[in-house]
């Protein structure tokens, strides 16, 4: 059998540490393997299972490191996806989730990208802050926030509560090393591309584009915009090595200032530099650290049109912003339940 061979499918049983799952579906597919709505047996519960092909065991691995640090604290709480089980079925790994309802991709694409409400906003950006203290308090850096992998916990009856999931890309703050590579590169934070030290920050990066995108309906910097086309430039001008160093007459024939997504060939004709136009300020407003879990504000459920154009997101066709009136409400506390559970490595025979 090959890496690339799925030895799971629909009404497998799958056997775990904490009960046996029968599978009814798969919701989606990845890089790394599947998900699959299943059914425990004995209490009828329905769980979500993450299955990972057999050439991604170490990967599998790294993620259930992770979900033993996110286990020391109330995942409830801190707005974050809850582990319940995880084991291994003949070559894959499995790890079993809480269900939840859909991503804010697939809610964003069902409204045809139509671009939420302020008052939506407020209460995704308050869980999203919450998630992003807990994930401090344990010293742990997501490293992959997008809209794929913040979750709707139940539109109908708990409008935008929302949960951080995904925890494959993961890693302890004091085991980020200078110049990694980490995010998806539409989300990738200034440090991360200019290869400086990383640390927590960055996730705080990825939520403010993540907020960015539910009030404009569209990717704020599409690949190889102009952005990216100046990160480019100043990671070869504060290249630390001389030799290695852009020269004025290189950089003069960047696509910083050519306006072209491909570099021009060496040797070609050195134009005659061009002044760019000014670029634009945006002031960021200061910000105070949380130092409690906060409550959620209280929102109202508008309803929403069904389609399917997530690429016009990437295309960066704007869509008319609705005008309506933020509906401030009293905050409230989110309804948890709790589980005091840790999760550790010695309880996983056959992981190690």
């Amino acid at each position: 059998m090959s890496d690339g061979e799925f030895e799971v499918r629909e009404n497998s049983l799958l056997l775990g540490y904490n009960g046996l799952y029968q599978v009814e579906k798969f919701l989606g597919e990845g890089t790394f393997g599947k998900v699959a709505k299943c059914r425990e047996v004995a209490t009828n519960q329905e769980v979500a299972i993450k299955i990972l092909k057999s050439k991604y065991k170490d990967a599998g691995r790294d993620e259930i490191q992770a979900l033993t640090e996110v286990s020391k604290i109330d995942a409830d709480q801190y707005c974050l996806v809850k582990c319940i089980d995880w084991f291994r079925y003949k070559s894959h790994i499995c790890i079993a989730f809480e269900i939840l309802d859909k991503s804010l991709d697939d809610f964003m694409s069902d409204r045809d990208d139509r671009p939420l409400d302020l008052h939506e906003i407020r209460t995704i950006a308050w869980q999203l802050l919450i998630a992003l203290q807990g994930l401090k308090n344990i010293n742990l850096v997501h490293g992959d926030i997008k809209l794929d992998n913040i979750m709707l916990v139940n539109q109908v009856s708990e409008p935008f509560r929302v949960k951080l999931i995904d925890f494959g890309l993961a890693q302890k703050t004091s085991h980020i090393q200078t110049g990694s590579r980490m995010q998806n590169l539409l989300f990738r934070a200034p440090e991360v591309m200019l290869g400086l030290p990383l640390d927590e920050r960055l996730d705080m990066w990825t939520v403010g584009y993540v907020l960015a995108m539910l009030y404009a309906g569209i990717y704020i910097h599409p690949q190889d915009s102009e952005g990216e086309r100046f990160i480019d430039l100043l990671k070869r001008m504060l290249e630390v090595d001389p030799n290695k160093r852009i020269s004025p007459s290189e950089a003069f024939e960047h696509p910083f200032f050519t306006m072209k997504s491909v570099q021009p060939s060496a040797g070609s004709e050195e134009p005659k530099p061009e002044e760019p136009a000014a670029p634009e300020v945006h002031q960021q407003a200061e910000t105070k650290e949380v130092t409690t879990v906060p409550q959620e504000p209280e929102i109202v459920l508008q309803e929403t049109s069904k389609s399917t154009n997530k690429n016009k997101r990437l295309q960066g066709e704007p869509r008319p912003k609705q005008q309506t009136k933020p509906q401030l409400t009293q905050p409230r506390e989110l309804t948890c339940k709790r589980n005091s559970k840790i999760m550790t490595h010695t309880n996983l025979p056959g992981l190690t």
